[in-house]
Formats: structure tokens, C-alpha cells, sequence
């Protein structure tokens, strides 16, 4: 776990989302449902061996939104949510489709009535960035997470990413493919690329993130709807970086497992979302 961000903003609470402990219900990576294993577990190991297991307390009332931006997923639509769904923590799923036409926009018009679903709909495709303007402004959790709707990013993995914003020590958290999880080895290139943005994008904010262009971004839902986001494709990830750099943020981030696709297999970033991410990381550095 890394902490990329140095002072804590002046406009932000330094305050936990946890509340009283008699008010909290267990987050565990491990079975939750047997309470007394879990309170032995913590009278031996104490509340900091727990969260090194991924086992540690929420607010019983909190509520995750998770928001996912789908563009031609009609393979991988229905795992991803049943996915999503068996994270153990209470949340909405917010799907937003940009405009599909291999059969992705039909299958989610069959889910609109789906009680723990809102699904919206682009009557054009605008791209990533602006499907999640879309998105966030209908979250209505206590911390938002962007999720892709493919299998590269695994969402038993929330409760760990959530857990320092939890806690009180961020307010937006990132997971990072490169720092000690399994990942998919493949696309040297593309690895390359990543890191070169990331390194240009860190001199401009003085951060020192090891993976900007993730796509695990968590947020305290008050911090990402107070951000004014203009670019409509993959352009958010250098924008909001650069944003809530200059909002003073705390950031941390997190180790996360990857399991990328090749273009074969459907990934969509390429040549042209690199230079559109370089003119970003410049554009936003000096004004919102």
C-alpha cells in the first residue's frame, strides 16, 4: 500500500466514513458470515492483523456505487456483474452504456427493472470518459469505484481498495497493476506506454503514482461530483489525476491483480488514446 499524496487537502474532512463500532457491520475477504470466528480472530491478531487479512469493519449503513462504463461487452456483461454482485458489501451498480451495436445494448435494456441495477443509455457513442460523467452524477454511495466492464479487473478487490478511505486516511484511492500482484504477462508496448504516462503525468502533478492509467479509481462520492470533467474518452484518467492533484487529495494506492486482454480479445485503447492522454496530462496541469 502506498501513500502517493503529501497534504491533506484543506476542503476535506480528515474524518473516517466509519461510525461507532456497536454501528458497524465486517468486510472480509474471507467468510464474513460466521461473526463469532471473526471476533475471536480479532481478540488474538488485533484489528491491524485483521486488516492485513482483509478483514475489518464498515458502518452498517454504508453504500458503495459502482460504476461501469460499457462499450461492446456482449461476452463479458453478464460474468462481470455477477461479479460485482458477490461482494459481499451493499452497493448500487450503475451501467452506462455508450452507445453498443454487438448486442450489449439489448441484453441491458432486459435488466432496467433489476432493483440493485440503473442502467442508462447514450444514443451516441461518446467514449469512456464521457460515459462516466454520466454515471457520476447519478452515484449516490458513500465512495464510488470505477469498474471496466471486461474480466481484466477482479471486484473481489473492492473491499481492500475501499478500506483507506474507510478508515480516514483518503479520499481517492488507486489500484496498481505494478506493484507486487499477479498479473497477465503480456503487451510489452503497452506496458511501456503506461509507464511513460505515468512518469509525465507524476512531473507535472508531483505525485508519485505508479500506475495512472488504472482503471481501479475509488473516490469519496463528494470529491469526484465536485470535479468539473471535460474529456469524453480514455483522456479521464490524466484529467482527473491532474485534478485532484491540484485539489490536494490524499491518495493512496493499492496492489491489485491484472488479467489484460489483447486487441484480439477486444481491448480498445490504442496509439491514438496515448496521444490524447500526453496533450491531457499537459492541458490540465496548469488549469482545470
Amino acid at each position: 500500500m502506498t501513500d502517493v499524496g503529501k497534504t491533506a487537502s484543506p476542503t476535506q474532512t480528515s474524518q473516517p466514513v466509519a461510525m461507532q463500532a456497536e454501528d458497524c457491520t465486517w468486510i472480509s475477504s474471507i467468510d464474513g458470515s460466521d461473526l463469532p470466528f471473526l471476533e475471536r480472530l480479532e481478540r488474538v491478531l488485533g484489528p491491524h492483523g485483521l486488516r492485513q487479512l482483509g478483514v475489518y469493519k464498515i458502518p452498517s449503513r454504508f453504500r458503495l456505487s459502482v460504476v461501469v462504463p460499457v462499450y461492446n461487452e456482449r461476452a463479458t456483461i453478464h460474468e462481470i456483474l455477477k461479479r460485482i454482485r458477490a461482494v459481499p458489501i451493499a452497493k448500487e451498480i450503475i451501467l452506462v452504456d455508450d452507445c453498443s451495436t454487438d448486442g450489449t445494448r439489448e441484453i441491458l435494456q432486459t435488466m432496467v427493472d433489476e432493483e440493485d441495477l440503473r442502467v442508462l443509455f447514450h444514443d451516441v457513442n461518446q467514449g469512456k470518459g464521457a460515459a462516466l460523467r454520466t454515471a457520476f452524477v447519478h452515484a449516490t454511495g458513500d465512495v464510488v469505484i470505477v469498474q471496466d466492464a471486461d474480466l481484466e479487473y477482479n471486484p473481489s478487490e473492492y473491499p481492500k481498495l475501499i478500506e483507506p478511505i474507510i478508515d480516514g486516511r483518503a479520499d481517492v484511492v488507486y489500484g496498481s497493476r505494478f506493484i507486487g500482484q499477479t498479473s497477465r504477462i503480456h503487451l510489452f508496448w503497452h506496458r511501456v506506454a503506461n509507464g511513460i504516462l505515468t512518469l509525465v503525468s507524476n512531473i507535472f502533478t508531483n505525485l508519485n503514482l505508479t500506475d495512472m492509467e488504472t482503471c481501479y479509481k475509488v473516490f469519496k462520492r463528494e470529491v469526484i461530483q465536485s470535479i468539473p470533467l471535460k474529456q469524453d474518452r480514455f483522456g479521464f484518467d490524466p484529467e482527473v489525476t491532474a485534478k485532484i492533484a491540484r485539489r490536494r487529495c490524499r491518495i493512496y494506492e493499492i496492489p491489485i491483480s491484472y488479467h489484460g486482454r489483447d486487441y484480439s480479445e477486444g481491448k480498445k485503447i490504442g496509439l491514438k488514446d496515448a496521444f490524447e492522454a500526453f496533450y491531457c496530462i499537459i492541458r490540465f496541469a496548469f488549469a482545470d
